[in-house]
């Protein structure tokens, strides 16, 4: 096993996949939570449509996506926040008209891409850069957790209460789409556009089977995701599988355990 991290790509992988597997299981909690976890969803499609384009265009895919996949985000806060539009109907729009849009774009440009890369993830396609991006970013995530863990926690619960007691909700929101959209983005490169929100989702509600406080579920999504990872990514060289299959099936096994233990406690 130790053999296979030998490959400057399976470091590259190791590394990114790890810290975006911290950030997106944090940012996961208080999304799942708060019933907002389907806008990673939303977003991976919107990130689809941005590398496509890209492409097309020939403008580097990384830094054409952050920010179209940033206002997105904030576009679905916008719309959710608008009682003429649920914010699960909000996302349903993004994905759907995203994914068209970037198809679309391929088919009439006659660009000769590999769409699969871009909806399954590619391992090869992890570069340093990305690296460097998941290390800001997951120091980002910290530090937010570490000086601002008693807010998240108040807007996580109660958002009309922490509204009251002088807490910038609005600020708080955005901050967590734009957090969420570079993860969906970088890991959109590992994992592919259709399987990048399992990490937001997985590992949170895994832990929440497990976990009683809300201290322990984001310590036990973090552990639980970067677990599900590892396990995914050993398996996918050892079978020759999709990495971004194998990671989703790896987080659907501890699920499924994590809920037969959380209904045997009960009995």
């Amino acid at each position: 096993m130790i053999e296979m991290f030998s490959f400057p790509f399976m470091q590259r992988a190791l590394l990114v996949g790890l810290m975006i597997s911290i950030c997106a299981a944090l940012v996961g909690v208080s999304l799942v939570l708060r019933k907002n976890s389907m806008i990673g969803d939303g977003l991976s499609h919107t990130a689809f449509s941005a590398f496509a384009l890209a492409t097309v265009l020939g403008f580097a895919p990384l830094y054409f996506a952050l920010p179209i996949v940033i206002i997105a985000s904030f576009f679905v806060l916008r719309l959710s926040q608008n009682r003429q539009i649920h914010g699960d109907a909000a996302i349903a729009v993004l994905s759907a008209s995203s994914l068209a849009i970037g198809t679309m774009a391929v088919s009439l440009k006659g660009v000769n891409i590999d769409l699969n890369s871009y909806l399954f993830g590619s391992i090869l396609s992890v570069s340093w850069e990305d690296v460097v991006l998941s290390g800001i970013l997951v120091g980002v995530v910290l530090l937010l957790y570490l000086f601002a863990y008693h807010r998240i926690f108040a807007i996580t619960f109660d958002e009309e209460f922490a509204k009251t007691v002088g807490v910038k909700t609005g600020i708080y929101d955005a901050i967590f789409a734009a957090i969420c959209s570079v993860v969906v983005v970088l890991g959109m490169r590992l994992l592919g556009s259709l399987l990048i929100s399992c990490l937001i989702i997985f590992p949170t509600l895994s832990a929440m089977r497990l976990c009683r406080t809300f201290k322990s579920v984001v310590f036990g999504s973090v552990v639980l995701s970067v677990a599900a990872f590892l396990i995914g990514l050993v398996s996918s060289y050892s079978l020759a599988t999709p990495t971004g299959a194998t990671v989703v099936i790896a987080n659907l096994i501890i699920f499924i355990v994590a809920f037969l233990i959380g209904k045997i406690r009960k009995y």
